[in-house]
């Protein structure tokens, strides 16, 4: 599998620490969620830490072995499994590990990962002090951001309009509006 193939269509929402993904993807979903857009999300991270909890017996099922564990709750389901990075050509190709449980999505946001292939956005705020990431990587798409951003060859979009950067990140993927197809009375 290649980035070029790509079975899920997913942009990332990058940034420094404390800059605003979290907010921006939670008002993605919930500004794409009230158009009928079916958006799921995936945190990446590239810290090293346990997801399933040690001593639960889920976490007991996958250290006898189990390729494979899900956790089935009436409100909440959740599947485990081991990544070894070298199962996968690129590293792009971790996500579509994901596919099938998103095949539903007509978009995926992904918090992080600066090393994709994949679109980028980059959230960024003045008052933290540190420079766009944008600056030194010509990969991403453009800056949402509430201030000024000086010689910057990449597009700026405005953070307090949701909506104009949904419209963007619609056009981008060039996902079809969810009413397409639809029988309207």
């Amino acid at each position: 599998m290649t980035a070029e193939n790509n079975l899920l269509k997913r942009i990332h929402i990058i940034g420094r620490k404390n800059h605003g993904k979290t907010t921006l993807v939670a008002e993605l979903v919930q500004e794409l969620s009230s158009r009928g857009y079916r958006v799921g999300t995936i945190k990446h991270t590239h810290h090293q830490h346990e997801l399933d909890s040690p001593g639960k017996d889920s976490h007991k099922h996958r250290e006898a072995g189990a390729a494979v564990v899900g956790i089935l709750t009436r409100s909440l389901n959740a599947v485990f499994w081991q990544s070894d990075s070298a199962e996968f050509a690129t590293p792009d190709d971790r996500y579509e590990a994901f596919s099938e449980s998103f095949a539903n999505c007509q978009l995926t946001l992904v918090e992080g990962d600066t090393q994709t292939d994949a679109p980028k956005i980059e959230v960024w705020r003045e008052s933290l002090g540190s420079e766009p990431l944008a600056r030194t990587d010509s990969s991403i798409r453009a800056v949402v951001t509430h201030d000024e951003i000086e010689g910057l060859a990449t597009p700026v979009w405005p953070r307090a309009d949701i909506a104009a950067v949904a419209d963007k990140i619609v056009e981008i993927e060039g996902i079809a509006s969810p009413n397409v197809g639809r029988n309207r009375r």
